[in-house]
C-alpha cells in the first residue's frame, strides 16, 4: 500500500479553467503548451495545438447535427482510439454530451442505454456495428469511423464555433450499476471533470511533461477521470491503448514513455502473472491510481516495477471522499472523517469492527453495512432521466453509496463489497436483473437469484442459486453451452459458480434475501448441503466444487490478502 501525502478532498481543487471550452482554448493559445504532445495512438501522435483543431471539426459536426428541442446528446460506441478523445474535446467545445455505451453490453441492455440516455446520433467504428445489428436506433443517424463519420468530418472546419458553455452543463453521462436492473447515467458535468482532472493531478503530481497510459475503457469514470481530465488540466499527454491486454502493458508503457497509469480491478494481477524478467523495473512510471487491488498485489506491482500505486475507494458517483494517510492498516481505504458512516438499512449507525489476535474481523453480521455521506451529494450530480434512483441515493439528505464496508476504531474504512443486486467483475459494473431473467429462460429452472461474491484478486464474480423444476437434474456441460449461446449474456455475465439449491431464503413476503446468500457465498459450511458448482476461465463445463477446491480459494484469498472477504 502506499505511503502517499494525504489526498485533498474533491471541494478542495480549483477550477482550471471556467469551462471545458476556455481550457482547451487556452491549451490551443499558449505556444508552450501547444507545441506538446496531446495523444499518442500506436505509432501516431497530436500535439495539443492539433488536438484542439481536431476537436473544433468535431464540435461543428456536432452543432451541424444538434436537434431543436432534444438534448444535445452523442453516443459513442469506440474502443480506445483517438477519436474518442476528439469527442470529447469535440462535446466540451460545443456544449453537447458524450453519452458512453459500453461494448460488452448486448441487444436490448445497448438498446435501453441508448434510449434512456436520450441518445441523438451515434458514433461508432466498424467491428461495432454487429452490436448494433440487432438494436433498433429509431432513426437515429449511425456514423462510422472510416466511413460516413470521415465524410461527415470532411465537410467540418476547424473554425472556433465560439460556443461559451455553462460550466454545469452536462459533459458525459457515464453508465454505472446500482441497486435496480438497469443501469444508471451518472451526471458529470463540465465543473465536475474539470475540478476531478485537477485534484487527480494533484495526488498524481502531473505536469506538463508526463504522460497517461489509459487502458481502461474510456465509457468509464476512471479513464476519463484519472487518465485523460489531468492531461488536458495540465498540458500532459495520455497514450491510449485500444484495450487493455496484460501482455501489452509494459511495452506500450516503455513506448509511449507513460509516467502514470490508472487502473480499475484486476489489471494489476493479470500483468503480475505474466512472466517476470530482471529489467520489469526498468520503465518510466512514477505512479498508479486506481481501487480494487489487494494489499499483497498492490505490494508486489510497486516492488516488481518500481513504481508508486494509489489504490483508493472510489465510485462513478464521487459521494464519498476518504483521506488517504501515511502507515494505513492492510486493506483500509482511508479514513472517513466525520460525515462519512456504515449504517444498516434503516439508516442507524453500525458498530465499530471488532479483529481478532490475527486480525480477523470477528462482527461481521454486526458491523458491516452501506457507506454513506451523511454531509450531503459531495461531487455527486444526479443520475439523468432517473429519479427513483435520485430519491433512493439521496436519502435522508445523505448520499447512500450502494457499497458495503466497515469502520474501525481509529476511523479507518474497509470496503467489504457491494449490496446483492449489482456486481462489479474486471472492474465492470452490471446489475443482476438481466443475468437472472436470462438464467431464468432455462427450462429446467425454477428460481434462479444471481449476486455477486468476492473475488479471490478484486471485485465480484457471478454466482447464481438455482432452483431446479421437479425431475430435472443439473448437468454442467449442458448449462455452460446454454449460458454460451445466450447473445444478451456477455462473458463477465456469465457465472463462475452455480449452487443448485432446494429452496431459496425469503422474506415474508416471499422475496429472495440475497444478503444471506453473499454471505453464504461457496462455503460448504453455510450453503446447508446444496451442490456447489464452479468454472474456471476458459473452461466449457462447471464442476463440482468440493472440499479441495474450496481450501485452494481459500489458500488464493489468504495469499492476496482478502482473507476478511472470506469471512464476511
Amino acid at each position: 500500500m502506499s505511503t502517499a501525502e494525504a489526498i485533498p478532498a474533491p471541494g478542495e481543487a480549483p477550477m482550471p479553467a471556467p469551462n471545458a471550452a476556455a481550457l482547451l482554448r487556452r491549451n490551443a493559445g499558449d505556444p508552450d503548451i501547444a507545441r506538446r504532445p496531446a495523444v499518442r495512438f500506436e505509432d501516431r501522435q497530436w500535439t495539443h495545438g492539433e488536438y484542439v483543431a481536431e476537436c473544433r471539426r468535431w464540435a461543428n459536426l456536432f452543432l451541424s447535427r444538434r436537434a431543436d428541442g432534444a438534448p444535445f446528446h452523442v453516443g459513442v460506441l469506440l474502443d480506445n482510439v483517438p477519436e474518442y478523445l476528439f469527442a470529447f474535446g469535440g462535446a466540451g467545445l460545443a456544449g453537447a454530451t458524450v453519452v458512453g455505451l459500453n461494448h460488452t453490453r448486448r441487444g436490448e441492455h445497448l438498446q435501453r442505454d441508448i434510449e434512456h440516455g436520450d441518445v441523438g446520433f451515434v458514433v461508432t467504428e466498424p467491428h461495432h456495428l454487429e452490436l448494433l445489428d440487432s438494436v433498433d436506433l429509431g432513426g437515429r443517424e449511425l456514423l462510422v469511423l472510416g466511413s460516413s463519420l470521415d465524410d461527415a468530418l470532411a465537410g467540418c472546419t476547424d473554425d472556433d464555433a465560439g460556443v461559451d458553455p455553462d460550466p454545469v452543463s452536462t459533459w458525459a453521462l457515464i453508465f454505472t450499476s446500482g441497486t435496480s436492473d438497469a443501469p444508471k447515467a451518472v451526471i458529470c458535468s463540465q465543473r465536475r471533470i474539470l475540478v476531478t482532472g485537477t485534484r487527480m493531478g494533484m495526488i498524481l503530481g502531473v505536469g506538463p511533461d508526463d504522460v497517461g497510459y489509459v487502458a481502461m475503457p474510456l465509457f468509464h469514470s476512471n479513464a476519463v477521470m484519472v487518465g485523460w481530465a489531468p492531461s488536458v488540466v495540465y498540458g500532459a499527454c495520455v497514450g491510449l491503448a485500444r484495450r487493455f491486454t496484460a501482455s501489452g502493458w509494459l511495452p506500450d508503457v516503455r513506448r509511449y514513455g507513460a509516467t502514470y497509469f490508472n487502473y480499475t480491478g484486476k489489471p494489476l494481477s493479470y500483468i503480475l502473472a505474466m512472466p517476470q524478467a530482471p529489467d520489469d523495473a526498468d520503465n518510466p512510471l512514477r505512479v498508479a491510481y486506481g481501487n480494487e487491488g489487494s494489499p499483497q498485489v498492490v505490494e508486489e506491482f510497486a516492488r516488481r516495477f518500481g513504481v508508486e500505486v494509489i489504490d483508493a475507494f472510489g465510485a462513478t458517483e464521487g459521494g464519498i471522499a476518504l483521506t488517504r494517510v501515511p502507515d494505513s492498516p492492510p486493506g483500509a481505504m482511508g479514513l472517513v472523517g466525520e460525515k462519512v458512516k456504515v449504517v444498516d438499512e434503516d439508516g442507524q449507525f453500525l458498530p465499530h469492527a471488532r479483529f481478532d489476535n490475527q486480525g480477523r474481523l470477528v462482527n461481521a453480521d454486526a458491523c458491516v453495512g452501506e457507506i454513506v455521506n451523511t454531509g450531503g451529494m459531495g461531487p455527486f450530480e444526479g443520475y439523468y432521466n432517473n429519479p427513483e434512483a435520485n430519491a433512493r441515493a439521496m436519502r435522508n439528505g445523505w448520499y447512500w453509496s450502494g457499497d458495503l464496508g466497515y469502520i474501525d476504531d481509529a476511523g479507518f474504512l474497509y470496503f467489504a463489497g457491494r449490496t446483492a443486486d449489482w456486481l462489479r467483475v474486471d472492474g465492470e459494473n452490471f446489475p443482476a436483473g438481466p443475468i437472472e431473467a436470462a438464467i431464468g429462460r432455462h427450462p429446467d429452472v425454477q428460481f434462479a437469484a444471481v449476486y455477486g461474491v468476492p473475488d479471490e484478486q478484486a471485485g465480484d464474480q457471478v454466482m447464481v442459486a438455482l432452483v431446479l423444476r421437479e425431475g430435472c437434474g443439473f448437468d454442467g456441460a449442458a448449462f455452460a453451452a446454454w449460458l454460451d449461446a445466450q447473445a444478451d449474456l456477455g462473458p463477465k455475465w456469465r457465472p463462475r459458480y452455480v449452487r443448485v439449491a432446494r429452496a431459496l431464503p425469503t422474506t415474508a413476503t416471499n422475496k429472495i434475501v440475497k444478503r444471506q446468500l453473499v454471505h453464504e457465498k461457496f462455503r460448504a459450511d453455510r450453503t446447508s448441503g446444496d451442490t456447489l458448482y464452479a468454472r474456471g476461465r476458459g473452461e466449457d463445463t462447471y464442476h463440482p466444487f468440493g472440499a479441495g477446491d474450496e481450501h485452494a480459494l481459500h489458500e488464493a484469498f489468504v495469499s492476496a490478502g482478502r482473507e476478511r472477504f472470506w469471512d464476511l
